[in-house]
């Protein structure tokens, strides 16, 4: 399938919409609506003794408080690495010696782009946090097994720390 006309219907600080029109595997043409964002990298932070680090932060399109890994949109010509960086050191006030991959995934592929970059970091030291003025941010300190039974009773419900998590837990063990 490949794009062959684009139109941007909405331009944004943080993401465009357009409507898209691409050649489908029978060639005929289908057009899309499509949200275009530069898509973002987040982190799992583990510390020294295997803890974990989430954060608690308002997201206003979820009404309320949700528990996440620290995440950020890339910037233009940004690394996800150097996002995720940035962005665990904003959010948490920890800085990793070691940020390893944990694949990525799309965060609502139907009608987004967003690609989001998952990571491990590791050999945490203390910093302090850079919160935008419009970020209500807590950071929250808990053993895996906590983290994964609040998937399973609902309490963490955002998709990439869900993944994030349970990744981890299957390539650790843990």
């Amino acid at each position: 399938m490949s794009k062959t006309t684009e139109k941007i219907l909405y331009h944004g600080r943080i993401l465009d919409l357009a409507r898209e029109t691409h050649l489908m595997p029978d060639q005929r043409e289908a057009s899309f609506e499509v949200i275009q964002h530069p898509g973002g990298a987040a982190a799992l932070p583990i510390l020294e003794d295997g803890r974990i680090i989430l954060i608690r932060q308002f997201r206003p399109a979820a009404q309320g408080y949700v528990l996440e890994i620290p995440a950020g949109r890339l910037e233009n010509g940004e690394t996800s690495n150097d996002c995720v960086a940035r962005e665990l050191q904003e959010e948490t006030g920890y800085q990793a010696s070691s940020i390893k991959p944990l694949g990525f995934i799309y965060s609502s592929i139907g009608f987004c782009t967003e690609k989001i970059y998952l990571f491990i970091a590791k050999n945490l030291t203390r910093c302090t946090t850079n919160l935008e003025p419009d970020e209500f941010i807590e950071p929250l300190i808990m053993q895996l097994g906590e983290a994964l039974k609040m998937i399973e009773t609902g309490q963490i419900t955002d998709a990439k720390t869900q993944i994030a998590l349970l990744r981890y837990a299957l390539t650790s063990k843990g």
